[in-house]
């Protein structure tokens, strides 16, 4: 098993936002590879390998979880620049904020599915 850290899901960037993305998403097999994250996710064609699962830089990833969990993103232009867009799905009670679009609306995603704090490997933190 892997040496697991409890993160601040407000705090998540990169590889261990994807991670527990992946993980709220009940991904069917998640690891971790050379650049990061890997996993099977579900597409509307069905499951889909990926070599490097990265929904919070991808809108190819992140774009296809806003539509099936009818999310949002709104960008908010007097904030900071880490804390400028807010996003989450759709029936979550609390948006959480991030540096781009699909950062805040996976942070959101992720607090709605698994709360304020998660487990990922501490491999993956910087």
């Amino acid at each position: 098993m892997k040496d697991l850290i409890e993160v601040k899901t407000a705090r998540l960037i990169g590889a261990p936002l994807d991670w527990a993305v992946a993980v709220a998403t009940e991904a069917a097999e998640i690891a971790i590879g050379e650049h990061g994250v890997i996993c099977i996710y579900d597409t509307p064609e069905g499951g889909c390998w990926t070599n490097l699962y990265q929904p919070s830089k991808d809108w190819s990833q992140g774009g296809l979880l806003i539509d099936e969990h009818r999310g949002s993103t709104q960008h908010s232009p007097g904030l900071a620049e880490e804390a400028c867009y807010s996003g989450g799905p759709a029936g979550a009670g609390v948006w959480l904020y991030g540096p781009t679009a699909l950062v805040a609306f996976c942070r959101g995603f992720v607090h709605y599915k698994l709360g304020d704090t998660v487990q990922v490997p501490k491999e993956l933190m910087p």
